[in-house]
């Protein structure tokens, strides 16, 4: 399959075959760096890594996988260059697509990783932004099939904040992939009805579910509980009031009794805030899947820089 400079923005824009094979191909890259095999397919290649939002995962996953694969990782920070300040997306764009093979950002508004896209002329790939967080879906699916041996069929349950970047690309993914999706979500926290309406025409042509509730029983027979912070960043001013209202929805021992299944798996996307989210208790039984799921951050991050611009 060839994704040769292709951009990865939405996974609105990417096909359930193309979405399995760059899970396939982040599998093998990983099961290679297990063994201590390396590749060179980003040989000569320089990546710049613009970040308005700090981050743990995406950079470290961004850098390792460049170096991996033989590339040069550009780190630019909101101090380092001059983005939508004194010089204008689309010209900082060309400027760094004169210069860069590859660009990398995570920040605010999804608009600014489409021009960037638009102006570059090279693959440009969302680290994320306020609308969606495509890279952090195909970690969790590479977590679901190692745990499950499949995607299609799959139970999965979003507890929280349903109109966040995290449930709006969730939404988008299972839809395509043959995941049954529920958004558990307080009502005046619910995805657009634009976005349900299209992820409800994807689950017709894949043969998922889609569902919005803010009803808990809707766990019952979940094969995954996923939750993410309740407030993301640029909002903490309404952690108060987030917490309050999303108190009812904690990821704890008496939601998890409620799906009836002994082996359902909880899943968090970090950082946590254990004690809103999640207790500490549920957190530290499913750390291991958890990390795993942070680790494969970087295995599938490595796999669309290498489908998108490798050179093999």
């Amino acid at each position: 399959m060839n994704l040769k400079g292709r951009s990865f923005l939405t996974l609105k824009d990417y096909t359930a075959e193309e979405i399995e094979y760059l899970l396939n191909l982040a599998s093998e890259l990983k099961e290679k760096k297990k063994k201590g095999i390396l590749g060179n397919s980003l040989k000569g290649k320089n990546i710049a890594l613009i970040f308005e939002k700090p981050s743990t995962r995406t950079r470290c996953s961004f850098t390792i996988g460049c170096i991996d694969e033989g590339g040069h990782p550009e780190y630019l920070g909101s101090e380092d260059i001059q983005l939508g300040h004194k010089e204008s997306i689309e010209d900082t764009a060309r400027v760094l697509g004169r210069m860069f093979d590859g660009i990398q950002f995570r920040g605010f508004a999804h608009e600014n990783v489409e021009i960037l896209a638009k102006y570059s002329g090279v693959p440009v790939w969302n680290g994320l932004t306020d609308m969606y967080h495509p890279t952090q879906i195909l970690a969790d699916f590479l977590t679901l099939k190692e745990q499950f041996g499949k995607l299609e069929g799959l139970k999965l349950v979003y507890v929280g904040d349903g109109r966040n970047n995290m449930a709006n690309s969730l939404l988008i993914g299972a839809s395509k992939m043959g995941v049954n999706i529920t958004i558990l979500s307080p009502k005046s926290l619910w995805p657009k009805k634009e976005l349900i309406d299209k992820c409800k025409e994807y689950a017709i042509s894949f043969g998922s579910i889609v569902e919005i509730t803010d009803k808990i029983e809707c766990v019952h027979n979940a094969d995954a509980i996923y939750t993410d912070v309740w407030c993301s960043m640029g909002e903490e001013d309404l952690a108060a009031e987030r917490i309050k209202l999303l108190k009812p929805y904690q990821v704890n021992d008496e939601l998890l009794a409620k799906t009836g299944k002994p082996h359902t798996i909880v899943l968090h996307c970090l950082p946590a805030v254990k004690g809103n989210e999640i207790t500490y208790d549920v957190f530290e039984r499913f750390s291991t899947v958890i990390f795993d799921q942070a680790e494969n951050r970087m295995h599938t991050i490595k796999a669309i820089m290498v489908a998108t611009l490798g050179n093999e």
